[in-house]
C-alpha cells in the first residue's frame, strides 16, 4: 500500500475497483489547498505548462521535488484514493507531509528510530525521521553532505529520542511499548536500553536477560527470551527477537 496518500480508504476491494482521479480535478484541489500547505521554508507551486502538462513543484531548503500533475494522478489511482475532492484534498495534503527530509529539519527535530534495512525485514537499523503529524518521515542524508555533520544529527537524534513520550503496557512476563499516534517511534525506545530497562523496572516486571520484539511500525515487546521467542512465533509479521545488548551495534541506514 502506498501510504504517502494516507493508505486509510483504500483496501483491497477498493483497489480493485475503477475509480479514476481525474487530472482536472486534482489541479483544482491542489491550486486552493497547496498555498494553505506552503511556510516561510516550504514552497509549493503548481507551474502551468502549455502542451506538456502541469508539474507539481516542492521546494523546501536543499530538497526539490517535481511530479507531473498527471503522474500524481495516476499515483493517487493506483493507491486506491477515492475520486472525491475531500478524499484527494486529505492525499494531497499528506503526500505533502511525506515530502524529503530537508538536513536541518533533521538537525533540529529528527529521533533516532529502529526500521528494516531492506525489503526482506530480516534485519533492522537505525534511522533518523522527522515526524510530521502522525507521519514519521525518514531522512536521508544527500551523497554530498558532510560526514561531520551527519554524525552530529544523528547524534541529536539520539538523544531525542530519550524524550519521545511513549505508552509502557505489564502484560503478565511482557512490556509492551507503544506510540499513540506515530507507531514506528515506539523503536525509540530501543535506542536507550538502560533507561528502558529501568522503566520496565519501575513498573514492576524485572528482566534479568531481556529480549525485545523488533516489529518495525508495531509496538515493541520485551520479555525474557523464552517468552520473547514464543511471542515472535505467534505473529505472522515480520519481526526479529534481539538480546538487549545487541541493540548498541545496529547499523545505521
Amino acid at each position: 500500500m502506498d501510504t504517502r496518500f494516507g493508505g486509510s480508504s483504500s483496501g483491497l476491494l477498493q483497489r480493485l475497483r475503477t475509480a479514476t482521479v481525474g487530472v482536472a480535478d486534482l489541479r483544482e484541489v491542489a491550486e486552493s489547498l497547496l498555498p494553505t500547505l506552503a511556510t516561510p521554508r516550504l514552497r509549493l507551486d503548481l507551474v502551468q505548462r502549455s502542451g506538456a502538462g502541469s508539474v507539481v513543484v516542492l521546494e523546501e531548503d536543499e530538497r526539490t521535488v517535481r511530479v507531473q500533475l498527471a503522474d500524481l494522478a495516476d499515483q493517487m489511482t493506483r493507491a486506491g484514493v477515492r475520486p472525491t475532492p475531500s478524499a484527494i484534498s486529505a492525499a494531497l495534503a499528506s503526500w505533502v507531509a511525506h515530502r524529503p527530509v530537508t538536513d536541518a529539519a533533521a538537525a533540529t527535530a529528527g529521533i533516532t528510530v529502529l526500521d528494516w534495512r531492506d525489503r526482506s525485514e530480516t534485519a533492522v537499523g537505525r534511522r533518523v525521521v522527522v515526524r510530521r503529524g502522525n507521519v514519521a518521515v525518514v531522512w536521508r542524508p544527500l551523497p554530498t553532505a558532510d560526514a561531520g555533520e551527519i554524525a552530529r544529527t544523528r547524534a541529536a537524534a539520539t538523544d531525542r529520542a530519550r524524550d519521545v513520550v511513549l505508552d509502557l503496557r505489564i502484560e503478565g512476563p511482557v512490556a509492551l511499548w507503544s506510540h499513540r499516534s506515530v507507531p514506528l517511534l515506539a523503536t525509540s525506545a530501543l535506542v536507550h536500553p538502560a533507561v528502558m530497562i529501568a522503566r520496565i523496572s519501575a513498573a514492576g516486571l524485572v528482566l534479568s536477560d531481556m529480549h525485545v520484539v523488533v516489529t518495525p511500525h508495531r509496538p515493541v515487546a520485551c520479555a525474557m527470551p523464552g517468552v520473547a521467542a514464543r511471542l515472535a512465533g505467534e505473529t505472522a509479521e515480520s519481526g526479529l527477537t534481539l538480546p538487549w545488548r545487541r541493540l548498541a551495534d545496529l547499523p545505521w541506514l
